[in-house]
C-alpha cells in the first residue's frame, strides 16, 4: 500500500544546518534536532530498495524530521516498517518502525553534507552480500543491535494474525 505524507512547514522551526533531499530535487528536508544512532544495515530489504550492498541510516525524533519540499511515499516493506522515498526519481529517504513510531530514520546520504555523521556500528549482518565488507573496526551484529531484538520481536508479536477459532 503506498501512501503519501506530507509535514506541515513551521518557519519558527528551522534552526537545524542539517538539510537533505533526493535526487531529483522533489523532496527537500530539514532535520530540526541532531541526529543519533548512525549505523550500517545490511538487510535484504535495505539492499533490494537501495540497489546497494548495505544503507546508512540515523534517527531523529520524528517531529524533528521537516519536510520543506514535496511529499513522500509510503510503502509497507516488511511486518515492522514503512520505508519513505521519492516518488519521482525512488531515492529513499526515511524508514519508520513500528516498536519505535516516534523516532524516524532517515538514509544519512541524502544529506547534503553527510560526512560528518560516520556510521557507528553494522546491523544484519547475517544478510550482507559476501563480496561487500567496510574497512572498519565497529560493531557487527549479525541481526539487530541486542537492545533492539526485544522491541522487533515485540512488533512482530502484535503484528501477527490471530488465528481463527
Amino acid at each position: 500500500m503506498r501512501t503519501r505524507w506530507r509535514w506541515p512547514l513551521i518557519p519558527s522551526q528551522l534552526s537545524s544546518e542539517r538539510c537533505g533531499g533526493c535526487l531529483c530535487g522533489a523532496i527537500r528536508y530539514r532535520l530540526l534536532s541532531e541526529p543519533f544512532d548512525a549505523g550500517y544495515c545490511h538487510c535484504r530489504m535495505c539492499q533490494l530498495a537501495s540497489g546497494a550492498p548495505a544503507m546508512v541510516f540515523a534517527t531523529v525524533p520524528r517531529s524533528d524530521f521537516l519536510l520543506e519540499k514535496g511529499e513522500l511515499t509510503c510503502r509497507r516493506s516488511s511486518d515492522i516498517g514503512d520505508r519513505w522515498f521519492c516518488a519521482d526519481c525512488g531515492t529513499p529517504i526515511a524508514m519508520v518502525v513500528d516498536y519505535a513510531p516516534d523516532d524516524l530514520d532517515f538514509t544519512v546520504v541524502t544529506l547534503d553534507d553527510p560526512t560528518d555523521l560516520p556510521p557507528a556500528f553494522h546491523i544484519w549482518r547475517q544478510s550482507r552480500v559476501g563480496w561487500f565488507d567496510t574497512i572498519d573496526a565497529l560493531p557487527r551484529h549479525e541481526r539487530a543491535r541486542p537492545e533492539t531484538e526485544p522491541l522487533i520481536a515485540a512488533a512482530r508479536e502484535r503484528a501477527a494474525p490471530v488465528p481463527a477459532n
